[in-house]
C-alpha cells in the first residue's frame, strides 16, 4: 500500500485513526494492538507471504533483546555474563544480517563470482522483501542499545510497534528504541488533539505535493536519458547534464516528500519520528550533507560501523580507510550491484578529501568551521551538489557501462557542445555557435521542459525554507535545528488552511498516475 494512493488516504488512514483513538479510551494496550495490527496489514497488503517473515524476525530479535538484558553483570559472574552477553549479540546480529544477505545479496555475489570462477551457480529468483533493509537495521540497534544498558523497556506489544510502525516500516526512518518507546507509553499519544492532527496533516499534504506533482513530474525526463546509452545514442554535454540533474531533483523531492508524509502520518498519532531530511543540497561539503542527508541512516552507519571500527580514535590514515569502508557498506545497503559500491566509494573518497581539506587548514592555523564569505557558501554549494549530482548517475544507471559513459560526457570527455535546436530563434547567435563547432545533433532530450522544471526547482532547493522551517512552531519532529524565522511560517488560520488544500487539491487529482517511492527498492 502506498501513501500515495486514494485508499491509503481515503480508506486506510482514517479507519486506522478512528479506530486507535476509540480503543485508547479502554485500553491503551489494545490502541497499540491495533496500531500494530494495522501495521501489519499494511505492510502484508504488497505480499502477505512476507508477514511471516516480519513477525519470525520480531519475535527472534525480541528474544535475543531479553536474553541479552537478562544476562546482568554482577558478583562473581561478571566475567561469565559479559562474555555470554557478547555471544548472543553476536549471534543475533549475525542472524539478522544472514537473513539480510539472503534475500537481498545472495543472486548478487553469485552472479558475481560465476564469471570469475568460471561456473554457473543458479539460484532461483529472490524476491526481496519491502522494507527489509529497514527493519533489518532498527532490529540491529535495539540489540546493540540492549546490550549496552541503554533499553529500559520490554513491553512485547510496544516492540513490536516500535518495528512494524506503518509511517517508518517500509523506507525509514531508522528508529532508536530510547527515543520511540517512552512515546508509546506516555497517555498523552492515547488521547486526541487537534492540533496534532492538523500539524500532521498539514506536513503530510507538502510531502504528498512533493512526491505527487514534482518528483514525478520531473521523473518523465529521467528514463530517456540514462536508457540512451543502452540504445545507442550519444548524449551532448546538455542532455548528459540535464538528464543527471533532473533525477537528483527527481530523488530529493521523492524522499523529502515520503519523510514528511512519514513525519506527518505519525504526528497524527501523536508521536513524533526523528527528522531524516534537512534540505542536504544546501550543505557547503560533503561531510554536512550526510548530516542532513537520510539523516537516521547516517547516524546508524556512524554508531553501529564507523565508531566500532575505530572511527577517528587512531592514525589519520586509519581513520580514512574505516571512512571508505562505511562508505562501501552504506553503497552496498542501497542495492545489490556493482553500481552501488561505485557511488559508495565516490562518497567515501569525497568524504577523505573533505577531513583532508579540514586537517590541511588546522595545520595552516585556519578553523574549518568558521563561517565562509557569501560569495565562498556558494561555490562551496554548488561544488558540493555538482559532485553530488556526479556520483547519482552511478546510483541510477542500470549498469558500470551506462553510468560510465553518461558521466564521461558530463566531464567533456566527448566534447563540450550544445544542441542544435537551441537559439535557433536567434539566428546570428545559432550562426555564431555553428561556426564555432559548439553545435552537435540534437537527440531532443534537453527540451524546454526540462529546462523550466530545472532552474524553478534549483530555486527551492537552494533558496526555499524546507518543512521542518515552515512548521517551526509547531515541534515537527525530534532532534530539529533551530532555524532562521521565515514569512512562510504556518499558523493555525484560515489563509493556511486554504494554502495546504489547494496543495492537496493539486496532489489528489494526480494520483491516479501514482508510482512508487524511490526508496522502496531499498
Amino acid at each position: 500500500m502506498l501513501f500515495n494512493s486514494y485508499g491509503f488516504i481515503l480508506l486506510y488512514l482514517p479507519v486506522v485513526l478512528l479506530g486507535f483513538f476509540q480503543l485508547a479510551r479502554f485500553s491503551h494496550r489494545y490502541a497499540a494492538a491495533w496500531l500494530a495490527a494495522a501495521s501489519l496489514f499494511f505492510y502484508g497488503y504488497w505480499n502477505p507471504a512476507y508477514i511471516g517473515l516480519l513477525l519470525g524476525s520480531i519475535a527472534c530479535n525480541y528474544a535475543f533483546g531479553t536474553w541479552i538484558a537478562k544476562a546482568q553483570v554482577s558478583g562473581q559472574l561478571q566475567v561469565e555474563n559479559v562474555r555470554r552477553k557478547k555471544h548472543l549479540l553476536i549471534f543475533a546480529i549475525a542472524a539478522n544480517l544472514s537473513l539480510l544477505a539472503y534475500y537481498k545479496y545472495a543472486n548478487f555475489f553469485v552472479g558475481s563470482l560465476n564469471p570469475l570462477l568460471g561456473t554457473d551457480w543458479n539460484l532461483a529468483h529472490i524476491i526481496l522483501p519491502l522494507g527489509i533493509s529497514f527493519f533489518t537495521f532498527t532490529q540491529i540497534a535495539f540489540l546493540v542499545d540492549t546490550y549496552q544498558g541503554k533499553v529500559k523497556e520490554y513491553n512485547f506489544v510496544h516492540y513490536m510497534l516500535f518495528v512494524t510502525y506503518f509511517p517508518h516500516l517500509i523506507a525509514g526512518p531508522i528508529l532508536h528504541h530510547k527515543e520511540m518507546m517512552p512515546q508509546f507509553s506516555k497517555p498523552t499519544t492515547y488521547r486526541f488533539n487537534t492540533e496534532n492532527l492538523s500539524v500532521g496533516l498539514t506536513i503530510f499534504v507538502i510531502g504528498l505535493f512533493k512526491k505527487v506533482v514534482i518528483a514525478d513530474g520531473i521523473a518523465y525526463y529521467v528514463p530517456t536519458v540514462f536508457d540512451a546509452s543502452a540504445a545507442g545514442v550519444q548524449l551532448t554535454l546538455i542532455e548528459a547534464w540535464g538528464g543527471a540533474l533532473c533525477y537528483t531533483l527527481q530523488l530529493y523531492f521523492d524522499f523529502s516528500g515520503y519523510s514528511d508524509m512519514a513525519i506527518g502520518l505519525s504526528r497524527m498519532f501523536g508521536i513524533l519520528l526523528p527528522l531524516n531530511f534537512h534540505s542536504p543540497y544546501q550543505s557547503v561539503n560533503i561531510i554536512e550533507f550526510w548530516r542532513r542527508w537520510h539523516i537516521t541512516l547516517s547516524r546508524f552507519l556512524r554508531d553501529y560501523l564507523y565508531i566500532p571500527l575505530g572511527g577517528n580514535r587512531k592514525s589519520r590514515a586509519h581513520r580514512y580507510v574505516n571512512l571508505m569502508t562505511t562508505m562501501l557498506l552504506g553503497g552496498l545497503w542501497h542495492g545489490a550491484g556493482w553500481t552501488f559500491v561505485v557511488w559508495g566509494g565516490l562518497h567515501g573518497v569525497f568524504l577523505v578529501i573533505n577531513h583532508g581539506w579540514h586537517s590541511l587548514r588546522k595545520a595552516l592555523g585556519q578553523n574549518p568551521k568558521a563561517p565562509l564569505s557569501r560569495p565562498a557558501h556558494a561555490l562551496a554549494v554548488l561544488l558540493t551538489f555538482l559532485a553530488v549530482t556526479l556520483a547519482w548517475v552511478f546510483f541510477r544507471a542500470a549498469d558500470l557501462h551506462t553510468a560510465t559513459a553518461m558521466t564521461q560526457t558530463m566531464l567533456g570527455f566527448n566534447g563540450v557542445t550544445l544542441p542544435d535546436n537551441w537559439f535557433t530563434r536567434f539566428p546570428e547567435i545559432h550562426s555564431w555557435f555553428d561556426r564555432h563547432g559548439l553545435f552537435a545533433p540534437s537527440n531532443g532530450l534537453a527540451t524546454s521542459g526540462m529546462i523550466n522544471w530545472l532552474w524553478i526547482l534549483l530555486l527551492v532547493v537552494w533558496f526555499a525554507p524546507n518543512t521542518q522551517t515552515i512548521m517551526q512552531s509547531f515541534k515537527p519532529a525530534l532532534d530539529v535545528p533551530p532555524a532562521q524565522a521565515t514569512l512562510l511560517r504556518w499558523r493555525a488560520n484560515f489563509l493556511s488552511a486554504l494554502l495546504i488544500w489547494g496543495l492537496a487539491f493539486f496532489a489528489l487529482i494526480n494520483l491516479s498516475q501514482q508510482s512508487t517511492f524511490l526508496y522502496f527498492q531499498f
